[in-house]
């Protein structure tokens, strides 16, 4: 039995160091979801509740707004990177940026935090590195969409102690371009289906991406081919071939326009969407946000993917980005998150949750 210590939930860093030590890849987070339900239960501040393997946790001291930090709890597969390991103010491990720091950091503040200014509920889920279908997050949003009840919310993903806004959207979606098969010893009688791609291609290397301005906030779309299929045999002229493209979209798209937009992009190609996600609106107007972009003292940036804040979005919630982990080491073999940086975001949301200076 995996346990955490009180003095591990006293410390965000050394609660990011015990969380990476418990092995969660995806679809095998009963171990970590455990502990956390267990380090979460006797806590008397705390009402908690579990629903597979997502746990939740709330205070409920009749405060006038509500605010839900939320973190994911599992991981990639692991890549040589197991267990954490420290050089100087780095830690390393599978998990550190992406997300245990920041689900650290929530729990954290889950534990010490007993007389916040806002009522604060805190979610920490599974399967968010796998399909959609599969994540804890989207599964409790229909199971308990009272768990999200709340002014604003708080997806501890990693940006390096930015603030993003918002997320893109995106989707993924095939676009088919057929031919007439025949034997290659006799090509003039088909009709190649991959010399057809060669539009696509071509569309797409021509694309101009938006770029769009929204509370202050510029999100740039994009839409690029990320796989090619198609062939028969050595010997076979090919009747058809497939190029999936990723479009990544702005807050102002629904997804119905976005898809719309593909498919007049490719009109005279069968465009099939495979995947959807919406984006999130930065949502910078609410009262509680501008209070804690007044604590951290520099404005908002557009959140350059997807992540979660969108399903909050979808429930009428404004959601923010903000994390110790860098961005860009997550799911890499050298995966590394600054203690400094953990201690950092740590402060600036309990000051934010106290409404004292730490």
């Amino acid at each position: 039995m995996v346990a955490i210590s009180s003095e591990q939930l006293a410390d965000p860093v050394e609660l990011t160091r015990a969380l990476v030590d418990i092995e969660s890849v995806s679809g095998d987070e009963g171990d970590i979801a455990d502990a956390v339900e267990r380090a979460l239960r006797p806590i008397p501040h705390l009402l908690t509740e579990r629903s597979g393997n997502v746990v939740f946790a709330r205070t409920d001291l009749g405060r006038e707004h509500r605010v839900v930090l939320a973190g994911h709890l599992d991981t990639v597969p692991l890549h040589d990177n197991f267990p954490s390991r420290q050089e100087g103010d780095l830690m390393y491990g599978c998990g550190t940026s992406d997300m245990k720091s920041g689900t650290a950091v929530a729990l954290h503040l889950a534990a010490t935090v007993a007389e916040p200014v806002h009522d604060v509920s805190y979610i920490f889920y599974d399967c968010e590195e796998i399909e959609s279908e599969r994540n804890g997050l989207g599964i409790v949003a229909r199971s308990h969409p009272e768990w999200f009840e709340a002014d604003l919310a708080f997806l501890l993903e990693p940006t390096h102690g930015e603030v993003e806004a918002g997320c893109q959207g995106t989707m993924r979606a095939q676009i088919k371009a057929t031919g007439v098969r025949a034997h290659s010893a006799r090509s003039w009688l088909g009709d190649n289906a991959i010399h057809h791609a060669g539009a696509i291609l071509e569309r797409l290397r021509d694309y101009r991406a938006r770029e769009v301005v929204i509370d202050g906030c510029t999100y740039r779309e994009g839409l690029n081919a990320v796989g090619v299929t198609g062939g028969v045999a050595g010997n076979v002229i090919p009747d058809e071939c497939m190029v999936t493209v990723n479009f990544r979209f702005a807050p102002d798209r629904t997804t119905q326009q976005a898809a719309d937009h593909v498919r007049a992009l490719f009109d005279d190609f069968e465009v099939t969407v495979t995947d959807m996600a919406a984006a999130a609106p930065p949502g910078l107007s609410a009262p509680v946000v501008r209070e804690f972009l007044g604590r951290v003292g520099r404005p908002a940036v557009a959140k350059l993917g997807w992540t979660d804040v969108s399903r909050f979005a979808e429930m009428g919630v404004p959601a923010l980005n903000f994390g110790p982990g860098d961005p860009n080491l997550a799911h890499t073999k050298n995966e590394h998150v600054s203690c400094a940086l953990i201690n950092s975001c740590a402060d600036t949301m309990r000051e934010y949750l106290t409404g004292k200076s730490v």
